[in-house]
């Protein structure tokens, strides 16, 4: 089957095929393009405009079809364009749960040129007024949680016209009701967009301590949609091909129409470039829940007759495990898994086992990426489940050793990729930008190999960081925030192994002589600083230094090698 992969790559994306491959040039750096990749975002929303009276949006009891999303985005995109003056290169920040204002409030930014600056919902008022200031939007749509977190900092933001959610009494004063967004009416403003520009800006943290805004543009989303479309055309036709099923295991699934459970936030490129996009773009139906849990779920998936999850491991983990899992009719499921965090191969096995009508499928990507750079799934995956899959056929690849120089023949170095849908850099960050991506090729910061089908293996992460249940916590900000307490003399931040998350996050501290604190204390003192999932679980009070190398930093894989999670408080 990896004959007959390489075979339909080829047809696929040759001169005259739907996902042909040519070069762009941008800033003076040929990237490979996709040819029939949309020219921007607003060209995939009004794409979906044929999609009519299907549902488009669920949440809870509120429906909206396609008409009526369109409608709505026409309304709000005017408004945003003649009440408030929002132009081609503004900023409009979204702060709320996955409601579907979130959805709504995406299309109408970016479809009149405007950027979205998604703003993670687990953000603190601190956390909050930093990227606002950082990324400077014209206007603020947030919900009730969103805008009391950052009543708290109301001095460390400067003035912003905000559009309050779901928030009938207790706005801010001034804020405009999203309702007099759609009051109205009026049709999409015609703008023309460049395809370099910004569509998004989502932030992911760095080692410094801080996030960096990373700077999504309207090529490299469009050509995510593509990369997912070509998996999804590629897999299916090579597996068939080599004589096997690929849609399920028995063969009998029914025919369902597509339907995404949205289990991940909006503001990561897993919901928003490699679920929303492409769903929008084919008529797919979004359910929207208010936060994640498995039986809330499965009775979803029955309603609703969901095909596809796509989350962090532990969701299918959860989902598979559940009590109600065998009573629930999960036939509509086509697809189960997707990224954030490695698939354990036994996880794989039990998707493949337990849910008949489903195959396993994964991703790996990044922020910086635009969405995916490798994709997995069914046979492929079943057959090499340690592996992330192919990179896609939009990316050039090569992993670097330590030494800056090329890896071959198998060995093992830093994953570096180029293509169109690498992100233009981070928001005035230009030292951050350069360190990372140099003549075009991003460095991903993952350690890497890739075996003679073409398939990758994540083997570690250069960077210091750790995932816990898709979220990405880097080690600096948490030992930042630590380091804040007067009592703290040195730590150390480290990942934890967990079955549940993947990663939890531990730190071992070194108190100043003669001070003293108790774990919970110091973990409400981290708490009111950084988002609570950065939080270490694992606390261990060291009675002598940390470990150090010759030029004196902290020898973090001492660390893990000597510290016992059975041991930490």
């Amino acid at each position: 089957m990896y004959n007959a992969l390489r075979e339909v790559t080829a047809q696929l994306t040759a001169e005259g095929g739907p996902f042909e491959i040519t070069t762009v040039e941008i800033d003076g750096i040929p990237l490979r393009t996709y040819k029939n990749a949309p020219g921007d975002m607003r060209q995939v929303w009004l794409g979906t405009a044929g999609h009519g009276d299907n549902d488009y949006i669920v949440y809870g009891s509120e429906r909206i079809t396609f008409t009526q999303a369109h409608e709505r985005v026409a309304a709000a995109a005017r408004t945003l364009v003649d009440r408030f003056g929002v132009k081609s290169g503004d900023r409009v920040a979204i702060a709320m749960r996955n409601y579907p204002e979130w959805v709504l409030a995406y299309w109408a930014t970016i479809s009149v040129g405007a950027s979205v600056v998604g703003m993670n919902a687990w953000w603190t008022g601190p956390e909050m007024a930093y990227a606002l200031e950082d990324a400077k939007p014209k206007l603020l749509i947030a919900d009730r949680e969103r805008l009391e977190r950052l009543a708290t900092v109301s001095d460390q933001v400067g003035e912003m016209q905000i559009i309050s959610v779901r928030m009938d009494e207790g706005a801010p004063a001034g804020a405009v009701p999203w309702a007099e967004l759609l009051a109205d009416g009026g049709s999409l403003p015609d703008v023309e967009i460049d395809p370099d520009s910004d569509a998004c800006i989502f932030y992911t943290s760095g080692t410094t301590g801080r996030p960096k805004g990373a700077q999504l543009t309207h090529r490299g989303c469009t050509n995510n949609i593509m990369s997912m479309a070509f998996w999804n055309s590629a897999s299916p036709a090579a597996l068939a091909a080599a004589g096997r099923k690929a849609d399920s295991v028995t063969g009998e699934s029914k025919s369902f129409p597509p339907c995404f459970l949205v289990v991940t936030p909006l503001f990561h490129v897993t919901a928003c470039n490699c679920v929303m996009h492409g769903a929008s773009l084919t008529g797919a139906k979004l359910i929207l829940m208010y936060k994640w849990e498995a039986g809330e779920a499965l009775g979803l998936i029955e309603k609703e007759r969901v095909t596809t999850i796509s989350g962090v491991p532990v969701m299918s983990r959860e989902l598979i495990a559940h009590e109600k899992f065998e009573t629930t009719d999960t036939s509509s499921l086509k697809s189960l898994g997707g990224g954030g965090a490695a698939i354990q191969p036994d996880l794989v096995e039990k998707i493949e086992a337990k849910v008949s009508s489903a195959r396993p499928g994964t991703g790996y990507g990044m922020t910086e990426a635009c969405g995916v750079i490798t994709m997995n799934s069914a046979d492929f995956f079943l057959d090499k489940p340690e592996t992330a899959g192919p990179v896609l056929p939009v990316f050039e690849t090569l992993l670097e050793g330590a030494d800056g120089k090329p890896v071959t023949d198998g060995g093992v170095g830093e994953l570096c990729v180029r293509g169109a849908q690498v992100i233009r850099g981070y928001l005035n960050r230009p030292e951050a930008t350069a360190e990372t991506i140099t003549n075009g090729w991003l460095h991903t910061g993952d350690i890497a190999k890739i075996d003679d089908d073409g398939f990758v293996s994540i083997v570690d992460r250069a960077k210091d960081m750790l995932l816990r249940g898709g979220e990405n916590v880097y080690c600096a900000e948490v030992e930042a925030a630590i380091f804040e307490h007067e009592s703290v003399a040195e730590c150390a931040v480290i990942g934890v192994a967990d079955d549940r998350l993947g990663e939890e996050v531990g730190a071992a501290v070194v108190l100043a002589e003669g001070s003293s604190i108790e774990a919970d204390a110091l973990r409400a003192f981290v708490k009111e600083r950084i988002a609570a999932f950065k939080v270490p679980r694992y606390i261990w009070f060291l009675d002598t230094p940390l470990p150090r190398n010759a030029s004196g930093k902290f020898m973090k894989p001492e660390l893990r090698k000597t510290l016992d999670a059975s041991d930490a408080v």
